[in-house]
């Protein structure tokens, strides 16, 4: 069950529809009466502490009536980093903070990626598909935040994926989401839809993006290590330093890596 805090005032914007693919999507009549009256989309913002989740994040707060920030405990081994970058992006524009406990995944995920791992030792190498992979991780944490939307009477779960790891990991492009959405059309009353503004870009657009939306960067926790700061040497992390030093030097946010 999730614990939410406190709710905020969201500021509202007209927007267009963000929805990539069309298709036809059952809406509720509150729903449906509720973008005649605004012309905007209401949302559920699933939040990692990553850079791809904070930036779509920041795009979502300025097109959609964001609702919650929701994060998940799945017991990967970096939570408490992830959860302090969310609990302090949702701070940073006022939004309500609520987290599920899917704790019982632990038992499930890779040895290196678990709550703990190199607790008292080297902590294990994380480099390849099979080091991160977590069986069904992303579609589980889609389905939650779908169930969430549902109940707040949103219509968009908001997640945060890109291009570059799409070609690594099959759970990240846009058939998947695509694929998720078709199930929504039957798993949810109101037609709740997965979008992500981040969906077809690459990391270094990414940065760019949320420096042009003043997105809070130096709160971000990319890594898949839990130290004081980054590790600055696991796969996350590489491609987190290589978008940054890529931007214009006045322009770089300032976020600390170890190595």
């Amino acid at each position: 069950m999730a614990r939410v805090r406190g709710r905020a005032n969201c500021t509202r914007f007209a927007t267009e529809n963000p929805l990539a693919d069309g298709g036809c999507v059952r809406q509720s009549a509150p729903l449906m009466l509720q973008r005649m009256i605004t012309g905007m989309h209401r949302s559920v913002a699933l939040v990692s502490g990553g850079l791809d989740s904070v930036v779509s994040l920041a795009k979502a707060r300025a097109e959609t009536d964001v609702r919650l920030v929701l994060f998940a405990d799945y017991g990967q081994r970096a939570a408490a980093r992830e959860r302090a970058a969310v609990v302090g992006v949702a701070a940073f524009y006022g939004l309500p903070y609520g987290e599920v406990d899917l704790g019982w995944m632990r038992d499930l995920s890779p040895e290196g990626m678990r709550s703990g791992a190199g607790r008292g030792g080297e902590p294990p190498r994380l480099e390849t598909l099979d080091d991160v992979w977590i069986p069904n991780r992303n579609g589980l944490l889609l389905n939650v935040a779908a169930a969430y939307a549902e109940s707040y009477r949103c219509d968009l779960v908001v997640t945060g994926f890109n291009r570059e790891e799409a070609a690594e990991f099959p759970d990240n492009g846009a058939e998947y989401v695509a694929a998720v959405n078709r199930s929504f059309e039957f798993s949810t009353r109101n037609g709740v839809r997965a979008v992500s503004y981040t969906q077809d870009l690459g990391k270094r657009e990414i940065v760019a993006l949320g420096i042009e939306l003043r997105a809070p960067l130096s709160l971000v926790w990319s890594c898949y290590d839990a130290g004081e700061i980054m590790c600055g040497k696991c796969a996350s992390c590489r491609r987190l330093k290589v978008a940054i030093d890529a931007q214009p030097a006045g322009k770089r946010p300032v976020i600390e890596f170890a190595g």
